[in-house]
């Protein structure tokens, strides 16, 4: 436990896959859906095929989660299953450089199964938190994961960027050919940046589970017990409740802005600038949050990001000018790092290491089915009321309601009713 060599290399996932979350989900596939894929389609149109994209993605890791998660806490299992979600979100990078111009469906499917392999090792990936930092440092190595997350897919995506406002310095014939390339060197940077994880961070092994079957028995058995002593934590409920409505503001947020952006008739690529903008303040600005929880308290510095996050939807839906664009930008980098490490950090603390992963389970199951229910309603207000406006704005009510249900919760009692429940 707080072995630096195994917390640096846990660390270092966040920049391995975060290239998967700046460059494809953020940056280029929303516009070149819009451009590329999806040309022929109006605005609003692609907008709500882009958010069932999103929102199918999140369905299936929703489905899955929570019995993967028991499977690995009771196999030992939770390194290989984020190898092979991250093999197939690898994969699926490369392969979005081979779908061609107007295939939209083809670029859904892919880009789906891309968000299944970063969300499923996601999964796998917070599960090991507690098996390499302690209660008193699970705030700052957790910040430090989303920090370098933020450097290392910045780092990259400023190297695309680039690539694509200059594809001849890179021998590159146009911006088409800059951006495929650009998502094959994720997938590139993906599978380097994640090899100290595998060969550093250590899992402890469940020797008496021996097959499959028995592996697959124990945990459907574990589910079920999980999930029956967390319908009885009422004190977990409201924190994972709380969780599931903010946390569908960030994501939506993330995945649904430059696609905003465009709707107002934004330049692209001003609206790149603003995504690396938000990486590259947000690095610094992760671990100063990280900080202020343990000069401060988790749930106040949680609290204090929820507010900033509703003036910035508040803001998002009157704005005009691309200035603006860049102002809200730089709000988000204060905060989207913060709220996303405070938040696993805070949950950490009030689960036992040995049920991390089911546990961690049923935090990611909660935070993907906000973005199915995020994106989509986003892209149904947009098609009912013919205004992007409107879409952001419904955004809003998320942060309103999860920012009163955390303020109810107490971490430390709720801690000790889940060791009580669970026999420890």
């Amino acid at each position: 436990m707080n072995d630096k060599r195994s917390i640096y290399a846990w660390a270092m996932y966040d920049w391995a896959n975060s290239a998967y979350a700046t460059t494809v989900m953020a940056g280029f596939f929303p516009l070149f859906f819009k451009e590329y894929f999806s040309a022929s389609a109006d605005v609003t149109v692609s907008t709500a095929q882009l958010g069932a994209a999103n929102s199918l993605s999140s369905l299936i890791i929703v489905l899955i989660a929570p019995l993967l998660g028991a499977i690995a806490d009771a196999g030992g299992l939770k390194k290989r299953f984020l190898f092979l979600f991250a093999y197939l979100g690898i994969l699926m990078s490369a392969a979005l450089a081979l779908v061609a111009k107007g295939a939209w469906e083809m670029a859904v499917f892919v880009y789906v199964l891309g968000n299944i392999g970063f969300m499923g090792s996601n999964v796998f990936y917070d599960a090991l938190l507690p098996s390499v930092a302690g209660e008193k440092e699970v705030d700052r190595v957790s910040g430090l994961g989303f920090a370098l997350g933020y450097l290392g897919g910045g780092l990259l995506f400023a190297l695309n960027v680039m690539m694509v406002q200059q594809p001849d310095w890179f021998g590159l014939s146009d911006e088409v050919q800059a951006v495929k390339l650009s998502f094959f060197s994720v997938a590139l940077w993906w599978a380097l940046f994640s090899l100290p994880l595998f060969l550093f961070v250590k899992e402890p092994k469940n020797e008496a589970l021996k097959g499959t079957l028995q592996v697959a028995s124990e945990g459907y058995r574990r589910l079920l017990k999980t999930f029956k002593k967390v319908s009885k934590l009422k004190g977990l409920q409201l924190f994972l409740v709380a969780y599931w409505l903010y946390i569908d503001g960030v994501d939506t947020i993330i995945r649904m802005a430059v696609d905003y952006g465009m709707a107002l008739g934004f330049d692209a690529k001003k609206l790149i600038t603003a995504l690396l903008i938000v990486q590259f303040i947000g690095f610094p600005a992760t671990l100063f949050f990280a900080r202020l929880a343990q000069l401060w308290e988790t749930k106040k510095a949680i609290l204090t990001a929820i507010l900033i996050y509703l003036f910035i939807v508040l803001w998002a839906s009157v704005m005009d000018e691309t200035y603006e664009f860049y102002l809200l930008a730089v709000m988000i980098a204060l905060v989207q790092g913060g709220i996303q490490a405070l938040s696993r950090s805070y949950y950490a603390r009030m689960i036992p290491s040995g049920y991390a992963a089911e546990f961690f389970g049923f935090y990611n199951f909660l935070g993907k089915l906000a973005a199915i229910l995020g994106p989509m309603l986003v892209g149904i207000v947009a098609l009912t009321s013919g205004s992007s406006r409107a879409g952001i704005a419904s955004i809003a009510l998320f942060f309103i309601l999860g920012g009163g249900l955390l303020m109810m919760v107490d971490e430390k009692k709720t801690a000790r009713q889940v060791r009580d429940a669970l026999d420890l």
